[in-house]
């Protein structure tokens, strides 16, 4: 089923029946991440979300028409919490509280989800699509947004390759998540800024 992502990217789902519950939203959607966490997206099924959640099937069905919809909301809505841009006032130091508050929410129950999330991508095309225009589309956009304010204080040299910082940046989490299995802690993020980041784009 083809899948329009225009609810998505305005941070909202279809509106079907009576009022939504916030509330009721939220814990489903935790509950989606649970069992994904577990199982893997491909053997995530709205009858498991529904048990976990302790929910009828309809109530799901009200708010997502399908897992794909449930997964790809709960991705916008996590980004939407957990991807604040920071604004310290100087570039080490937003990249610091970014990378860091990144990290912890990879590092958290959330961790192993993306896994099995990111994991699928290569083979859920719709999936793959969706969620590089919600949840990679923010982290992107903040650790933009944190180049471009420090290209306005004069911190960033005119020749400094932003694109590859933000890929950079976002990759060293990702491949110490899912492939080394190392911690994602302090020290790891203070490497990246002050020996890879920092030298890659500030005006020395």
């Amino acid at each position: 089923m083809a899948v329009s992502t225009t609810a998505f990217n305005e941070g909202r789902t279809p509106q079907r029946g009576r009022p939504r519950d916030a509330s009721r939203d939220d814990a489903l959607r935790q509950a989606a991440l649970e069992v994904m966490a577990e199982v893997g997206y491909r053997a995530l099924t709205m009858d498991a979300v529904a048990a976990r959640a302790r929910a009828g099937k309809a109530t799901i069905y009200r708010r997502w028409e399908s897992k794909l919809d449930l997964v790809i909301d709960t991705c916008t809505q996590l980004a939407t919490q957990n991807l604040a841009a920071p604004d310290t006032g100087s570039l080490a130091g937003d990249l610091r509280e970014f990378l860091s508050s990144f990290a912890a929410f990879l590092s958290g129950p959330i961790g192993k989800a993306a896994q099995a999330l990111v994991g699928e991508l290569p083979h859920e095309p719709e999936l793959a699509t969706a969620f590089r225009e919600t949840f990679l589309i923010s982290q992107r956009d903040v650790l933009r947004g944190i180049l471009d304010r420090a290209a306005d204080r004069g911190e960033l040299r005119a020749d400094a390759p932003r694109g590859m910082a933000v890929e950079i940046a976002g990759a060293a989490l990702i491949y110490r998540l899912m492939l080394t299995g190392d911690p994602l802690d302090e020290p790891f993020v203070e490497k990246v800024v002050e020996q890879v980041l920092l030298p890659l784009v500030r005006i020395s």
